[in-house]
C-alpha cells in the first residue's frame, strides 16, 4: 500500500480525468518525490493517451508544469496549443480511461500487476484505475460504482387510457347518511299503500260479484 500523495486518476480536472494525475506525477518528479518504479512510465501508457487526446506533447506538459502553472492553467494552455475537445469527446475520454483493463489489451497486463502486488483474489479490481486506487491505498470502487437507478411509480389518469381499454362502468350513486335514515320511514309510508291497494281490490270485487247476482235475484222474484 503506497501513500504517494498522487491523485486519484479517476479525480477530475476541467471534466475530464486522469489530467490530475499526470500533472501531480510531473511536479513529484521535478521535486525529486516520484518513487523510481514511477518514472520510467512518465509519458507513456495512460500518460501518452492524454497528450495525444489533446494534442500536446508531454514534454509541453511538463514545461507549463515546471512554469507553475495551475491545474486549471495548465489545461488551458493545452486547448490553446493542442485541441479543444467538445463535452462529447470529453465524455467518451473519460469513458474510455475508467474502462481500460477490463476485456482489451491492457487486461493481460492488469493481472500482471495484480499478481505482483498480491492482488489476484480483488476480484472487484477489473480496470487500471481500480488498481491504482486500490494499489495507493484507496477503496477500488470508491469512483468507480454508479448510482443505482430509482424508479418512479407514475400513475397514468383514466382520461390518458386509449377508449378501448377503458372500463366501462355505470356510476352507482352512493347512499347519503340521511337517506339510510329515512329508510325506515319510506318503508312504513308503503304499507298504508298497500292497504289502501288492497281495500280497493275487495271493493272492486266485491261491486262485481253484486252486480252477478242481480239477474239471478230477479229471475226467482219472478218465479213467485
Amino acid at each position: 500500500m503506497k501513500k504517494l500523495g498522487l491523485r486519484s486518476p479517476c479525480e477530475k480536472v476541467g471534466g475530464m480525468v486522469y489530467f490530475g494525475r499526470m500533472v501531480d506525477q510531473i511536479r513529484a518528479h521535478a521535486n525529486g518525490e516520484l518513487p523510481p518504479e514511477y518514472q520510467g512510465n512518465l509519458g507513456k501508457g495512460l500518460g501518452e493517451h492524454c497528450v495525444n487526446f489533446l494534442g500536446v506533447t508531454y514534454d509541453l506538459v511538463v514545461q507549463f508544469v515546471n512554469e507553475g502553472l495551475s491545474d486549471a492553467a495548465i489545461l488551458q494552455s493545452c486547448f490553446g496549443m493542442g485541441h479543444r475537445p467538445s463535452q462529447a469527446e470529453i465524455y467518451m475520454w473519460n469513458e474510455f480511461m475508467r474502462k481500460r483493463g477490463w476485456n482489451d489489451e491492457l487486461s493481460e497486463t492488469l493481472e500482471s500487476q495484480k499478481k505482483k502486488g498480491a492482488m489476484l483474489s480483488r476480484s472487484e479490481i477489473q480496470t487500471a484505475f481500480q488498481f491504482i486506487d486500490a494499489d495507493e491505498g484507496r477503496s477500488a470502487n470508491g469512483h468507480h460504482v454508479k448510482a443505482a437507478r430509482t424508479r418512479k411509480r407514475v400513475t397514468i389518469p383514466a382520461t390518458e387510457w386509449p377508449p378501448d381499454l377503458r372500463r366501462q362502468t355505470v356510476p352507482t350513486p352512493l347512499k347519503t347518511r340521511a337517506d339510510q335514515k329515512n329508510e325506515p320511514n319510506q318503508q312504513r309510508n308503503r304499507i298504508p299503500a298497500v292497504l289502501q291497494w288492497l281495500t280497493f281490490d275487495a271493493v272492486i270485487r266485491a261491486y262485481n260479484s253484486a252486480r252477478a247476482s242481480i239477474p239471478i235475484a230477479r229471475r226467482m222474484a219472478a218465479r213467485h
